[in-house]
């Protein structure tokens, strides 16, 4: 079916992910809690992250203060990142998961604007006060108007990792994640409903598919870029476990019917491609969300999260295909996926 990609040229619209970037936001890892004795490991990550994306797109990424801008600039000189590619902003912040408190990024036309969506920890933790200025501030440095998003008067709590996009409309979340009446509420008092009249005022969304629940050991409880990604208008990468005593089995083969049911928003099927698990990974005791579903996407790049496992080749692969036009790159995260995120979880792009 010849879809109609075409868009209003006075809505307000998220584009996706693969659609050009002026940037990619980052934070530089400061938190030694957010990794464990893993912090040094993690610094070095992040510096393989940076010299792959830079080849294709700008990097605007945030220090603490001029002391870590300059052990910041001295990582990133060891392993090689060009200097005319990388912006520092001096912007204090608890943690530096960008994809949740960093700015997301809409268009009406081309215009662009920050939807200021609150963040308080993915109500869980308690170390938020400086990162719910974390979007704010960093529109201010780059002279994009920041807007803050309210839904009856008050503001709303949203992460970018709880939500993805596709460019035309449509967008997939969990339920797990939105809509659980007691643990992580971010919204009290929200339902579907008000949800989706939020996704179309802040996002221009006309069509949402409510995926269940997320994977294991994904201490956002729930979130979606852990488990399906649109890879382009109408495929989604959706992740699958064929270990039948694994606790991602059954909570996964409920999103894939979900998804063989899904309309996008001109009515048409999604296409669902299979991306497998990794074996569970444990750390002190500890299973962390080890998935391929957080991959990033770059202007001439996908950075891809491997742990070490036989299925890394298959994943990476898989990926290859969908993105013919661009490097498909794995990233080491076994120790990135000690903070409970990898490579999606880190990144936020600015679309041009």
């Amino acid at each position: 079916m010849k879809r109609n990609t075409k868009k209003s040229i006075s809505a307000v619209r998220m584009p996706a992910e693969w659609e050009p970037h002026e940037a990619t936001w980052l934070g530089f890892p400061a938190n030694p809690d957010d990794w464990p004795g893993k912090l040094p490991a993690v610094e070095w990550v992040y510096g393989e992250i940076i010299r792959q994306l830079v080849r294709g797109e700008k990097i605007y990424l945030l220090a603490q203060d001029a002391k870590h801008e300059a052990h910041t600039r001295a990582v990133l000189e060891k392993v090689g990142v060009p200097k005319k590619q990388l912006r520092v902003m001096r912007i204090r912040t608890d943690r530096n998961w960008m994809r949740d408190s960093g700015p997301i990024a809409v268009k009406t036309g081309k215009k662009r604007h920050i939807a200021g969506f609150r963040f308080n920890a993915w109500a869980k933790y308690d170390n938020w006060k400086r990162d719910i200025h974390t979007a704010s501030e960093a529109a201010a440095n780059v002279r994009i108007p920041y807007q803050p998003v309210l839904h009856n008067g008050k503001p709303v709590v949203l992460e970018g990792g709880a939500i993805d996009v596709n460019g035309c409309g449509t967008l997939l979340t969990t339920r797990e994640c939105l809509l659980h009446p007691k643990k992580q509420v971010r919204n009290p008092g929200f339902g579907s409903a008000d949800y989706e009249a939020v996704f179309a005022q802040a996002l221009g969304i006309r069509n949402t598919i409510w995926l269940q629940d997320g994977i294991a050991g994904d201490d956002t409880h729930g979130h979606v870029d852990d488990l399906a990604r649109f890879v382009n208008p109408n495929t989604v990468v959706l992740c699958h476990e064929t270990n039948v005593r694994d606790p991602n089995h059954l909570p996964l083969k409920k999103n894939l019917e979900i998804l063989q049911g899904s309309r996008l928003e001109d009515g048409a099927r999604v296409e669902v491609v299979l991306l497998p698990m990794p074996e569970p990974l444990v750390f002190d005791g500890v299973r962390v969300p080890a998935s391929y579903a957080n991959f990033y996407v770059g202007n001439e790049v996908v950075l891809v999260p491997t742990f070490n496992d036989e299925m890394d080749r298959v994943a990476l692969g898989i990926l290859a295909e969908l993105f013919p036009t661009r490097r498909v790159v794995g990233i080491h995260a076994v120790d990135l996926v000690w903070g409970f995120g990898t490579l999606h979880c880190l990144t936020q792009q600015l679309p041009v």
